[in-house]
């Protein structure tokens, strides 16, 4: 595409926010925390968030939430959003606006995983989480759209 040509629907056009909550093939045992990420300059405050397990033993669990902080010191006592425990191999979307939580100017990740049955009782998943923002054009078609189905 050239310098004078526009995108129109770009999923993720230069300088959006496009990174890991969870880096890529992260290893966990135990509960933790992932690298916050600074979304304050963010031209709009609606992401999409990807929980991409790719490693499992049997009979676990992992639960991942994501935390608010105005200052990347401080984190909120309540998630901002979590994704619905998970136990097997797959890719799960979620929505998330934080438009609603305004002094939110930072996330991170924060999971707990459990294990249970035969076996070693330590649990073991790899997985990453990604953050995109999405563009407020396609965000404001599929509203349109939504709207309209209803």
């Amino acid at each position: 595409m050239g310098a004078d040509e526009k995108c129109h629907f770009c999923y993720n056009a230069r300088g959006m926010i496009d990174t890991f909550l969870v880096p890529e093939k992260t290893v966990v045992n135990a509960k933790g925390d992932g690298p916050m990420v600074d979304v304050s300059g963010a031209a709009n405050r609606v992401f999409l968030l990807s929980l991409n397990i790719t490693g499992i033993v049997e009979q676990e669990s992992l639960d991942v939430s994501i935390y608010g902080s105005a200052d990347g010191a401080t984190w909120g006592a309540k998630p901002v959003t979590n994704f619905p425990q998970k136990f097997y191999h797959a890719q799960h979307p979620l929505l998330l606006d934080v438009n609603g939580y305004p002094d939110a100017k930072f996330l991170r990740a924060h999971w707990e995983v459990s294990r249970w049955g035969r076996g070693s009782e330590t649990p073991m998943f790899e997985f990453n989480v990604t953050i995109k923002e999405v563009p407020n054009d396609i965000l404001k078609e599929a509203t349109a759209e939504a709207k309209a189905m209803v």
